[in-house]
């Protein structure tokens, strides 16, 4: 079976673009291939984090994945830091990894900004470790976003530079995955920019954690323009906010654009606005509910990240192993310190 592996950070609540864009796909993939899901928490510390809040969001991620119907039987869910392979082999594959690559991954551009000087290696280095990550278990498969495709283009290129320069096929190239509709929601505020965990307005995302009441209320203030929802869809090309919207009712309701374009076309946004509120908390409300109740029961998300990082460390062994033979390097015996 293919196997597909994805993961999100456990830095602040998990928002829509993050259920429409990743965690719903997920749950739907898990029928078809073998699955690794993981809480990349390696990848949350790029930047400064309190300790005690980065914990407890990765617990909270893991019983989101789980509230939102990631079965932890079928699928692996565990959290990166606890398989030292993935620190491990990003280390060997930074070591042939040009740094021209690297200068021309632009998402590292808009994190730094102006501060690119004064920033740590971790957010430069980022891809190598999101390379390892997927390679350390041979994935086949990537769910990705139209903003990450760069850096899965980036560990194919890795793929095939390890591959040729050690003469073996260890590494599969990974395929990227783009799934559904709204796979790039954006914000309720700004129609032209990304829905963020980062945003210093809370208005600009609704998070899964949120209750139908606060979701009802952020959906009523989302920008809008003064004119009726379209007719056509080819209309939603000059109307950010109204394309977002409208692509947002589509993909909960798993409906077509055309179709809900034309369902609502002529309405005002205020009608229209009250059937969005009550589609997206009738979604996110139960399984906000059941991430609570999991988080509640002492020691089950703990045990279900540890029987996970068994079960990964299981598969990224022997990968690991033969990575280490091929560069040269002693292998690790058990028991020993790395």
């Amino acid at each position: 079976m293919n196997r597909i592996f994805s993961g999100i950070q456990p830095t602040g609540n998990l928002h829509l673009g993050n259920y429409l864009g990743a965690v719903r796909n997920w749950v739907r993939l898990q029928r078809d291939f073998d699955c690794i899901f993981c809480i990349v928490d390696l990848h949350a510390i790029t930047v400064p984090q309190d300790p005690a809040e980065l914990r407890a969001s990765t617990a909270g991620v893991a019983a989101a994945y789980i509230a939102a119907g990631i079965d932890p039987e079928k699928c692996i869910i565990f959290n990166q830091s606890t398989v030292s392979g993935h620190a491990e082999l990003a280390w060997i594959l930074s070591c042939l990894t040009p740094l021209g690559w690297l200068n021309r991954m632009t998402q590292f551009k808009d994190k730094a900004g102006k501060n690119r000087d004064s920033v740590g290696l971790g957010l430069y280095a980022y891809p190598v470790l999101m390379a390892a990550d997927i390679l350390l278990y041979q994935a086949t498969h990537v769910p990705v976003g139209e903003d990450q495709k760069q850096h899965l283009e980036l560990a194919r290129d890795i793929a095939q530079a390890f591959n040729r320069q050690f003469n073996t096929d260890l590494f599969p190239l990974p395929e990227p995955q783009i799934l559904g509709p709204a796979t790039r929601v954006m914000s309720l505020r700004d129609g032209t920019k990304k829905m963020s965990k980062s945003d210093e307005s809370d208005y600009s995302r609704i998070n899964m954690t949120d209750d139908a009441e606060t979701i009802q209320l952020k959906i009523r203030r989302a920008k809008t323009d003064p004119h009726p929802l379209p007719g056509d869809p080819a209309e939603l090309e000059a109307r950010p906010e109204a394309a977002n919207l409208l692509g947002i009712y589509a993909a909960l309701a798993d409906e077509s654009l055309e179709t809900v374009v034309n369902r609502f076309a002529g309405s005002e946004f205020s009608k229209f606005k009250e059937k969005l509120a009550d589609l997206v908390a009738g979604i996110l409300v139960p399984i906000e509910n059941e991430r609570a109740r999991l988080t509640a029961e002492p020691g089950y998300i703990d045990t279900i990240l540890h029987r996970g990082a068994e079960r990964a460390g299981a598969i990224a062994a022997p990968v690991l192993a033969q990575a280490y033979d091929l560069v040269g390097l002693l292998r690790p015996q058990p028991g020993a310190s790395r």
